[in-house]
């Protein structure tokens, strides 16, 4: 899925962003359509990492003040950003997607130490289902309401709707974080008329076209659309305290540090 060429080149990169802003990369994962399963052709690398700094960088009375993100810029369709560990975790606790679909990535360009590992051992602890549902539900709703509402529709976002009520679906059926392979939940397509041989096409089409266009709608993807984003309407979040999984994430993050840095 992806090439060697590819790999190396993300690699090197990560060691430059090692160099100039001295640290070390935890874990490297592809994020975006490639890791989902519905990358085009010229689709874009979306490379993400996680990284720790010395601990010394975190003992300052100004941290908060500190930048927490590595960004460059796109060159040669590769997309590379990273958070550090510190910002990482503290996302965690409150089940921000980003990372929990992260560390759930079935592309992996590498990891280091136990931070991987453990990061996925405390998913069940750590991740609020109802926070999922909220959020895939807003995502869901925000691409249909900007995309999906006329008569020509861009064919690829039905997949940047489709993705997350599925995702609901399995959150709602399994209680646990939803993967983010696209084809692992295409399970909860069952018993919908038309619905899974619509889907396949697209599907098959856009692995195999440079750019999808506008096309009349789908009948079937749009009629579940409208009745799953319906249905959810009703949901209400529970909002909990997370005041629990801080102790497990602290403590993760100081045997990081240790483990990293000695």
């Amino acid at each position: 899925m992806i090439s060697t060429n590819v790999r190396r080149e993300v690699l090197h990169r990560l060691r430059v962003a090692e160099s100039e802003h001295h640290t070390k990369v935890l874990l490297a994962i592809e994020s975006g359509s490639r890791a989902w399963g519905f990358a085009s052709p010229n689709s874009d690398y979306d490379a993400r990492f996680i990284y720790v700094h010395p601990p010394e960088w975190y003992l300052s009375v100004g941290l908060e003040e500190k930048r927490d993100v590595i960004e460059y810029p796109i060159v040669d369709d590769m997309d590379i950003n990273g958070w550090d560990l510190r910002k990482a975790l503290r996302l965690f606790s409150k089940s921000n997607p980003g990372f929990v679909e992260w560390i759930q990535s079935p592309i992996l360009y590498e990891r280091a130490g136990a931070f991987h590992a453990k990061a996925l051992e405390l998913l069940p602890e750590v991740y609020s289902v109802e926070s999922g549902i909220y959020h895939y539900r807003s995502m869901a709703k925000t691409n249909y309401r900007g995309y999906l509402q006329t008569d020509q529709v861009p064919l690829k976002k039905y997949f940047y709707v489709l993705r997350p009520l599925l995702s609901v679906r399995w959150l709602e059926h399994n209680q646990t974080p939803a993967p983010i392979e696209f084809q692992r939940l295409l399970e909860f397509v069952e018993g919908e008329e038309g619905l899974d041989t619509a889907i396949h096409d697209l599907l098959a089409l856009k692995r195999e076209s440079p750019e999808l266009g506008l096309s009349p709608q789908v009948a079937p993807i749009q009629k579940f659309i409208e009745r799953e984003l319906e249905r959810l309407e009703r949901f209400s979040p529970v909002r909990h305290d997370r005041s629990d999984v801080e102790p497990l994430l602290s403590d993760l993050f100081r045997k990081v540090l240790k483990e990293t840095w000695g």
